[in-house]
């Protein structure tokens, strides 16, 4: 579990197939260390703050290992943190890992908190109206690390597993009860009962309970 990329970038204006966007989701790979805080990386930033940023989604972390089935649904080649994401990574997929887990990364210590949720931007960005229902479907998302300890972070940084969080509710498992089966009431019970969930996703799967609960389910 490597950064194959570090990737910053502040928001600025950009066209995507005639559509003027800000953004911050043209990030640019860095090769010295960077300072990471609790809102994120030094000299990084997102367009739309109501949806991305913040605590709870100060990294993005997306896996390199998916690129090349992105490369063949959508028949060009990735640019790099093609996704938005901070993190490129290797070895770390939504199915290996849980929210809440607790990693070590250069000197910072971080926590995974909610998966990635797709957005218009990136629709945008590929030309494709089908963009966020492609992602969602396909249950390659991307998450998102809250920074528990502060510190420096650089290209080629290992993370390392400090703790796996005890509810072991993975990233894949809570995309599919909240994309796929919003039914499920013990599924939606039990990524409620992860502390480490983001303040977003908690409000998220606070409102399908009290529809089960509303059922009697």
């Amino acid at each position: 579990m490597i950064i194959e990329s570090l990737n910053i970038g502040l928001p600025k204006k950009e066209i995507f197939y005639g559509k003027e966007i800000v953004t911050g989701i043209c990030k640019v790979p860095v090769t010295q260390p960077s300072i990471l805080s609790k809102l994120g990386f030094e000299g990084d930033g997102v367009g739309d703050s109501k949806h991305h940023g913040g605590t709870d989604k100060a990294v993005c972390v997306y896996s390199v290992d998916h690129y090349p089935y992105w490369e063949d649904v959508l028949g060009i080649k990735l640019p790099p943190a093609a996704f938005g994401e901070n993190l490129s990574v290797s070895n770390l997929k939504e199915d290996d890992v849980c929210i809440g887990d607790i990693f070590q990364i250069g000197a910072a210590v971080v926590q995974i908190s909610q998966p990635r949720q797709p957005c218009k931007t990136l629709a945008a960005r590929y030309g494709r109206s089908d963009m966020v229902k492609l992602v969602v479907d396909s249950g390659r998302t991307g998450f998102y690390f809250r920074v528990l300890e502060e510190g420096t972070v650089e290209k080629g940084d290992a993370l390392i597993l400090k703790e796996r969080d005890t509810h072991r509710v993975t990233v894949s498992f809570a995309n599919r009860i909240l994309h796929h089966s919003r039914d499920n009431c013990d599924g939606i019970k039990k990524v409620l009962a992860v502390p480490a969930l983001s303040e977003s996703w908690q409000r998220s799967f606070q409102e399908l309970n009290k529809r089960c609960k509303e059922e009697g389910r």
